[in-house]
């Protein structure tokens, strides 16, 4: 790695990408150093002196949590992870070693121990109650990544310096003589040899139908809440008493809904075996919509972040690492989903037989037969399914035999004859789903996805490193199975499903029912939503909330940065071919191959620029989730910690390795 110059770089965006980057130019510098791995240790000292690296870091927001992970958040929002689950700091071996961090549970055991003096009392008060099975707050998870990075601060290596600028870059231009000049909000320029782009979420244009509802509450007086990161809405706007829609049952909704009633002073006891919710009286009456009718489920309670009891035995790494040595660019509906349902199937099965010895009067034959019939030997992908399910038919009564699909549509195929009769529904519905997740391995569903779980982490890696087609990108893993598997696998605690559950039957929360219809009553000056399959008066309210983040899509994000770097040609949009030949627009920049590097409009890339995070959504998949710290059992899959071995490679990249 070549040290003997003075290099500059500059870092847009300073919360975890950010951050990351920024311990890795670290690590790796430090590596190189008299310390660390030269190849000529005596003329190392020279070489340390001559060399000079500074980083400038650009957020407005406060380096280390930037803009989502705000320390000073409510504490109502918790992160979607256990605490022993994410970190900033790899642990790769085959990494340069940090020079400062650790995961999050190793700080958060550290905290318990030994405080810092800058905590405060709110933070001294989870962490004193928090353990490694816990949930934390977004906004401790916050102070972790605050704190990390002023750990890195502390602990630059001889011949580093940094500078963080609490603003906005609005502009990046090279300049005649290679480098780039960055353009700061409010005057300045900074000159760098090399810039990453880790911007993270970014605000977005509405869609038409948003901005119409927009005008629309404008010109009649209502409250039309868009899309927004949760901590930055002021939720007071919303009145009590009164009905107010809100769109989305995803994670946010469980935000939303923290605010509306804890956050107003309500609480959950335990009423023996569920939970009860007391009222403030400060809660509006929640009217919430989507298109399943129900929220994400629930999480399995686990030892650890994936089941103990599901290995995978088609979709494995292995198997699919075939297609590339083959030369084959897989199809994700033809080569990869067959697999992962192989191992749904053979998870939900295997679990039933073990839990519930009196559901298949022959376990041992079933399960052979259906080992057998599952293997991927010369079926076609109708001939394996149609071998299953002549044996699941033969040995499974058909109360207990697993439908996939609807799994993540568990209202489909019913209708109701009132909103009263669909709340039920609805409640029956979450406590089923909370009980099943109290179950952890013993539950057959929850089993089958768990293995849609390892299988994710599975297929991000193909996703990025070899990649999909085209068309199965665009009509297979995003047209249909990520928001199947993210309603299946990405849900929020168990104790939030009981938590709702316990609202509908205090009358707090309502619900609109599948497929919902939104509108707006002029006449009547209220927003509408209703359900094709609840035969009942539409719900009205003056009130509506979109429960959903920003749209992560760099053609509608509204950034000055990113607007300037499209307008000027520095990066483009990937382009993929659907089935029938039509160019669409993807969601993400079009990158060369890792490290990236933004592929400009005239198709040549610019090599010292490069990407890492949400941006890279056409290339990767699963870009908003968190590094995966390595667990103490189970498996470790090379997706856990990508986004930190992207940081690596594109450090090296910087740093002349």
């Amino acid at each position: 790695m070549v040290t003997s110059q003075s290099i500059r770089t500059a870092l847009i965006g300073a919360g975890p990408r950010g951050a990351s980057v920024l311990e890795r130019l670290l690590a790796n510098w430090a590596a190189a150093g008299p310390s660390g791995s030269d190849p000529d240790p005596s003329s190392a000292p020279d070489a340390a002196a001559a060399a000079r690296l500074h980083i400038d870091v650009i957020d407005p927001y406060p380096a280390g949590p930037g803009h989502v992970w705000q320390p000073g958040q409510s504490r109502l929002y918790l992160m979607n992870t256990q605490s022993f689950y994410p970190t900033l700091i790899p642990e790769d071996p085959n990494l340069a070693a940090p020079v400062a961090g650790s995961t999050f549970d190793r700080w958060r055991a550290g905290q318990q121990q030994d405080p810092l003096p800058s905590l405060t009392d709110d933070e001294r008060a989870e962490l004193a109650v928090l353990g490694s099975r816990d949930f934390p707050s977004r906004a401790l998870y916050g102070r972790y990544l605050r704190s990390t990075f002023e750990e890195l601060l502390a602990a630059l290596p001889d011949g580093v310096t940094v500078a963080v600028h609490e603003t906005s870059a609005t502009a990046v231009r090279p300049a005649p003589d290679g480098t780039f000049d960055v353009v700061l909000a409010g005057g300045g320029t900074l000159a760098a040899d090399s810039v990453v782009l880790a911007l993270g979420h970014l605000a977005s244009r509405l869609s038409p139908e948003q901005r119409q509802l927009q005008a629309a509450a404008a010109q009649l007086g209502l409250r039309y809440l868009p899309p927004a990161v949760p901590a930055d809405v002021d939720w007071s706007v919303i009145p009590a008493q009164e009905p107010v829609l809100v769109r989305g049952m995803g994670l946010n909704f469980f935000d939303v809904m923290g605010q509306l009633t804890e956050g107003r002073g309500g609480k959950f006891v335990d009423a023996g075996d569920s939970l009860e919710y007391l009222p403030s009286g400060q809660e509006p009456l929640i009217i919430a919509a989507s298109r399943r009718g129900t929220p994400y489920r629930s999480k399995a309670t686990l030892d650890g972040y994936y089941p103990a009891s599901v290995t995978l035995r088609y979709c494995t790494e292995s198997a699919l690492k075939r297609f590339a040595s083959a030369g084959i660019v897989p199809a994700f509906d033809h080569d990869l989903w067959p697999l992962l349902h192989r191992d749904a199937l053979w998870a939900y099965y295997s679990t039933l037989v073990r839990s519930q010895p009196g559901a298949v009067p022959d376990p041992a034959k079933f399960l052979s037969e259906l080992d057998e019939a599952l293997h991927p030997h010369a079926h076609s992908m109708g001939r394996w399914e149609e071998a299953s399910n002549a044996v699941i038919a033969g040995h499974v009564r058909p109360a207990s035999r697993l439908d996939l699909r609807s799994l993540a549509a568990p209202l489909a195929g019913r209708s109701f004859g009132s909103r009263a009769e669909l709340d039920a529904a609805v409640v029956d519905y979450l406590l089923d789903d909370a009980r099943r997740s109290a179950l952890g391995e013993d539950d057959p569903v929850k089993m089958a996805i768990g293995a849609l779980h390892h299988g994710r982490a599975v297929l991000k890696s193909v996703v990025a490193d070899g990649g999909i087609t085209d068309e199965s990108w665009v009509a297979g893993l995003r047209g249909w199975f990520e928001s199947f598997v993210e309603g299946l696998a990405s849900g929020p605690p168990a104790l939030r499903a009981e938590q709702l559950a316990a609202l509908a039957r205090a009358g707090v929360v309502s619900f609109v029912g599948p497929d919902p219809k939104f509108g707006l009553d002029r006449s009547r000056g209220v927003f509408t939503a209703a359900s094709p399959w609840v035969h009942d008066d539409a719900a009205e309210a003056r009130t509506m909330v979109e429960a959903l983040a920003p749209a992560n899509r760099v053609a509608v994000n509204e950034s000055p940065l990113l607007e300037q770097l499209l307008a000027d040609g520095l990066v483009r949009p990937r382009t993929m071919m659907t089935v029938e030949g039509t160019p669409v627009q993807s969601s993400g920049l079009d990158v060369s191959p890792h490290p990236y590097r933004p592929v400009a409009a005239n198709g040549e890339v610019a090599e010292r620029l490069f990407v890492l995070g949400l941006q890279l959504s056409a290339t990767q998949w699963g870009t908003a989730i968190a590094a995966e710290a390595v667990q103490q059992a189970g498996p470790v899959y090379a997706s856990g910690q990508r986004t930190l071995r992207d940081a690596d490679e594109i450090t090296r990249a910087i740093l002349g390795g």
